[in-house]
């Protein structure tokens, strides 16, 4: 009885060795009878990534972090226990990134010509690539703690933003602005009838004128006509006719002058139709000036004042070009 009690003791004990040693063997990452590999990794910054991190290859783990030192020119190495160099890639890289939410971390191998999304990411492992040596380019990704403070910037700018698009744009704003907008529309309305009405003016000069060109055209005809035949007139006793012919012709010639007077007096009378458009113009424009309103505070303070006053700008520059040189936009020709 006592013996088969020391056999069972002692079993026991060696169980419990057993249980202790592999234990141990598990939590060292301890990896018997693989042939193992250590590499470096050089980093501008290692973020989170500690002793001890997994080393990931395609989502499968092939080491862990050794140790982690800083090194020459401001450059962290990281040393890399790899159990499995099956799967690594013919040039690999690493990134450090986080694993979780919990702040976890690992290293990721990945082929250092792989196309990334990140351009820090590629300016990290260019830098340290062009470093030279027998060592792994390496770069981190931002954590989620990072992530999350530079979204709570991001969501606090907007709501300042708000709030002051909110102050600024009150009922009576937006009924200040809604009435500048009318009378920039009422001007604009006033300029397509203006360039209606001119289109109409030019369509009836362009008649007259061809009418008066037909005139000119036959005088011409006829006054070749009459010098064709002066010589051979003077023998026949026909220079009488030909002087009457020439006559007529200089009442025709009167006759298209006079036409391309009344052409002119027209045109001269719709320079009354610009003179109101300009009115209308520096009407709105003095509005806009005294800054009254809201469309005074926008245009006063934002893009938009200074986009709406070029506009106006140019519009009162080519009504003011129109009146001083309007061959410039209304061709006359006789011939």
């Amino acid at each position: 009885m006592k013996r088969r009690d020391d056999i069972i003791v002692g079993a026991t004990i060696i169980a419990a060795l057993v249980i202790i040693v592999a234990g141990a063997l598990w939590l060292g990452q301890a990896h018997l009878g693989r042939a193992e590999e250590v590499h470096t990794a050089r980093f501008r910054t290692v973020g989170g990534l500690g002793v001890g991190d997994p080393v990931m290859v395609r989502g499968v783990r092939v080491g862990r972090v050794r140790g982690i030192r800083l090194g020459e020119k401001n450059w962290v190495e990281a040393e890399l226990q790899i159990y499995d160099a099956a799967g690594l890639p013919a040039k690999p890289a690493v990134i450090a990134a986080s694993a979780s939410l919990f702040g976890e971390w690992q290293a990721g191998i990945v082929p250092f010509d792989q196309a990334l999304d990140d351009p820090s990411v590629r300016k990290d492992l260019d830098d340290a690539a062009r470093v030279g040596g027998d060592v792994w380019p390496g770069a981190s990704l931002p954590d989620i703690g990072q992530l999350t403070a530079q979204a709570g910037r991001i969501a606090g700018d907007i709501a300042s933003v708000s709030s002051r698009i909110q102050s600024a744009f009150d009922s009576q704003a937006v009924g200040e602005l809604q009435r500048s907008i009318k009378d920039f529309g009422r001007v604009a309305d006033q300029l397509a009838k203006f360039t209606q009405t001119q289109t109409n003016i030019l369509g009836e000069v362009g008649s007259n004128l061809q009418q008066g060109s037909t005139v000119l055209a036959d005088a011409a005809q006829s006054l070749s006509n009459s010098l064709a035949r002066v010589d051979s007139a003077t023998n026949e006793g026909e220079l009488v006719t030909i002087l009457a012919n020439a006559q007529q012709a200089a009442v025709n010639m009167r006759e298209a002058t006079q036409s391309f007077r009344e052409l002119m007096a027209v045109a001269g009378k719709s320079q009354a139709s610009v003179q109101r458009i300009i009115e209308n113009m520096d009407t709105v424009t003095s509005r806009i000036a005294r800054k009254q309103g809201t469309a005074g505070m926008v245009i006063g303070d934002t893009t938009l004042y200074v986009e709406t006053t070029k506009a106006v700008i140019e519009l009162q520059k080519l009504l003011a070009d129109i009146k001083a040189n309007p061959r410039k936009y209304f061709s006359f020709k006789v011939f």
